[in-house]
C-alpha cells in the first residue's frame, strides 16, 4: 500500500477561532478535491442546520466556515490507507496543525470522531496544549446517531464555552 498526501489546503483564515478536524479525506473528498464530499456524509447537512445557512456550493461551504470563524482541516497529513474507512489508515504522520493555530485567532478544537482525537493526542497536543472536544463523526458508518441528535451534540460544542 503506498503513502498518500493529504491533498488540499486548510479552509482557515485570520479570524478563524474553532478548528473543526476530521481524519483524513473519504476517496470522494479526494476526487472532489475538497472535504465531506461524500453525499452520505452528514457534516455539511448538519452545518447548514445549526447555522441556518443553505450551502451547496464549494464557495457557499467556504463562506459558511468564514462567516463563522471556523477552520477545517484533518489531523492526518499523510497515511496509507485502502478505501475510506478510518479503521483502515496505518502509517499516519499529522498536518502541522500547530503553526496553523500559530496565525489565526483558532482557541477551540472540536475532533469529528475518534481516529482525528486519537491522532491529535498522539502527535499534536503536546505541542499545542488545546485539549479538543471529540464529538461523534458525521460520517455515515457511525450510524449510532441519528441526525437530530448529531446535530444537537454538535451545536451544543460549536456554541458551548470555550476552553483557554
Amino acid at each position: 500500500m503506498s503513502i498518500l498526501i493529504h491533498p488540499f489546503p486548510p479552509v482557515a483564515d485570520n479570524d478563524s477561532e474553532i478548528l473543526i478536524l476530521g481524519s483524513f479525506p473519504s476517496v470522494k473528498s479526494r476526487e472532489d478535491g475538497f472535504y465531506y464530499a461524500h453525499p452520505r456524509n452528514r457534516f455539511w447537512p448538519m452545518m447548514e442546520e445549526i447555522y441556518a445557512h443553505p450551502v451547496s456550493t464549494r464557495e457557499e461551504k467556504i463562506e459558511l466556515l468564514r462567516e463563522n470563524h471556523i477552520a477545517l482541516w484533518d489531523s492526518i497529513g499523510e497515511c496509507s490507507i485502502q478505501g475510506s474507512a478510518d479503521s483502515a489508515i496505518t502509517d499516519e504522520k499529522p498536518n502541522d496543525i500547530r503553526s496553523l493555530i500559530e496565525r489565526t485567532t483558532i482557541r477551540k478544537i472540536i475532533t469529528n470522531g475518534a481516529k482525528s482525537f486519537d491522532v491529535y493526542m498522539k502527535y499534536v497536543y503536546p505541542d499545542t496544549n488545546i485539549i479538543p472536544i471529540k464529538l461523534p463523526s458525521t460520517s455515515p458508518a457511525n450510524a449510532q446517531y441519528s441526525f437530530q441528535k448529531l446535530t444537537m451534540i454538535w451545536r451544543e460544542a460549536l456554541f458551548g464555552t470555550t476552553k483557554s
